[in-house]
């Protein structure tokens, strides 16, 4: 591709903080666009290659959906499933993220070389650990699948039949201690057999984007308006004493006087600050966070 490669290590501030607190991260990042801020709420959308028409529209409506009320998606810019989330995050004018599993300065496979562009084009972004001229061996897209579950709060499977890279990712979330929806499908469709072997596993049955905002803890994206109100009372303790203590002390605070004042595992505040910033709560301004005025 003839757009510029960034690369970023871990210790930079802009590196992606939920994919950071996972098990495993990259050391090092290239991209292409725009990597995602502390206040983006990222969500990822997997499935097999081989689709079903059925398969391809679910996980374009859905993406279209989420991606209206404020997601970036996340996926792997791969046929079927992965395609079509990317394209319903563009129809709803929305950013998404394709996490590649070979070198950024080509695009695998080549018929998403257009899709690949519009994702740049509308300040989203390419990414990858693998630098450039690395080619994409077999092994390095379950790999590349940590990736995407890392950067994200949620996967979303649509379509996994036994043997699927998706399944990997949704294990991947689960070991990351991030949420996994499953939409069920025909008992005898073999797309469906991986994916309901998730959900006796316990991962959670949905049947559209209105269950996953309702398990997030989330009613639809918040207006303007709302996000510029002040809540009075939060329901979860520690999204409570997060706020309380930015209230309290009256100026803009680091995460790392956030984590000595509230004495919360560092991946409860990540986590707890991205819901708040989401919510309108609170804001981040150069990487201090305050009550949203």
């Amino acid at each position: 591709m003839e757009a510029k490669i960034h690369t970023i290590s871990s210790d930079d501030t802009a590196y992606p903080h939920l994919l950071k607190e996972t098990a495993g991260f990259p050391e090092r990042l290239h991209y292409i666009g725009a990597l995602p801020k502390r206040d983006e709420f990222c969500i990822s959308i997997v499935g097999t290659r081989k689709a079903t028409r059925e398969g391809q529209a679910l996980a374009y409506e859905t993406s279209e959906e989420l991606a209206k009320r404020g997601f970036t998606i996340v996926s792997g810019l791969a046929l079927g499933i992965d395609g079509a989330a990317h394209e319903g995050a563009l129809r709803a004018k929305g950013k998404t993220i394709a996490v590649l599993a070979n070198g950024l300065d080509s695009v695998y496979p080549k018929q998403h070389e257009h899709l690949a562009k519009l994702i740049i084009e509308n300040e989203g972004c390419l990414i990858s650990e693998y630098p450039d001229g690395t080619p994409s061996y077999p092994n390095q897209f379950l790999e590349r699948n940590r990736i995407v579950s890392g950067l994200s709060v949620a996967t979303i499977v649509i379509e996994a039949p036994e043997r699927s890279g998706s399944l990997a990712t949704a294990r991947n979330a689960i070991e990351q201690g991030r949420d996994v929806f499953i939409f069920p499908g025909n008992v005898n469709q073999p797309n469906y057999r991986g994916s309901h072997k998730l959900i006796r596993d316990g991962a959670r049955l949905v049947t559209g984007y209105k269950d996953i905002l309702e398990d997030l803890g989330m009613n639809e994206a918040p207006s303007e308006e709302q996000r510029a109100a002040k809540i009075v009372e939060l329901q979860d303790a520690d999204e409570r004493a997060i706020a309380t203590i930015l209230k309290e002390a009256n100026e803009p605070l680091s995460i790392d006087r956030i984590l000595e004042l509230t004495i919360l595992p560092p991946h409860i505040v990540n986590e707890k600050l991205t819901l708040l910033i989401f919510d309108g709560v609170i804001e981040e301004k150069g990487g201090l966070f305050a009550i949203r005025s």
